[in-house]
């Protein structure tokens, strides 16, 4: 395979997704977000919710235009990330009431991270691939709350939080991968692609 022809495409708008590739040397040649309905399906846990999802948004992705005119040697790397209580999903919070309920949740318990990241090849072979990383919270004071929410970094996070940013003094320990927590796994990301061949 001719190197001046692979193209790398994350199907995601998520700047911290691509500050992570690229934290690795890995430079996408397209950002191509793929829209599909996250709604967890009836029963499912979160880690299932997390694999399905991110294999959903690569096989979206590869079917767009735009990947299809990169051409034929085109990898798609998409993620997606679910936080989980037990077998209780946490919502992407999008309202002030959403991240307060998450941090509630949250306060002075450990939960875990779910992030899949899936990689679809040239050949149309799909490998995936989920990090699961444990998170336990301080016990949050109200004011905790308050001003994390004062500083809308939750907006559009799993969970309500975003754990490279403010909420990091929330957390009193992590197990398993911090890039998972962020958003997504290096280690199974650079696995895969060098096994699908980039």
């Amino acid at each position: 395979m001719s190197d001046k022809l692979v193209k790398l495409v994350l199907a995601s708008a998520s700047p911290r997704r691509l500050q992570l590739l690229e934290r690795v040397g890995l430079a996408p040649d397209l950002l191509n977000p793929a829209d599909v309905d996250e709604s967890p399906l009836k029963r499912e846990t979160p880690r299932r919710l997390s694999i399905r999802l991110a294999e959903e948004k690569a096989k979206a992705a590869r079917a767009m235009p735009q990947v299809k005119a990169l051409g034929e040697n085109a990898f798609v790397v998409a993620a997606d990330t679910v936080v989980g209580l037990g077998r209780r999903i946490l919502p992407k919070a999008e309202t002030i009431e959403d991240a307060r309920g998450c941090l509630d949740l949250l306060s002075g318990r450990a939960h875990w991270v779910y992030s899949t990241v899936c990689v679809i090849g040239p050949n149309g072979r799909s490998s995936s691939r989920c990090s699961e990383t444990k998170v336990r919270f301080k016990r949050l004071s109200r004011e905790d709350i308050e001003s994390y929410i004062k500083s809308d970094e939750w907006r559009g996070k799993a969970g309500g939080y975003a754990i490279q940013g403010r909420a990091e003094a929330f957390v009193r320990y992590v197990t398993g991968s911090h890039s998972g927590g962020v958003g997504l796994p290096l280690y199974e990301t650079v696995h895969l692609l060098e096994a699908a061949g980039y």
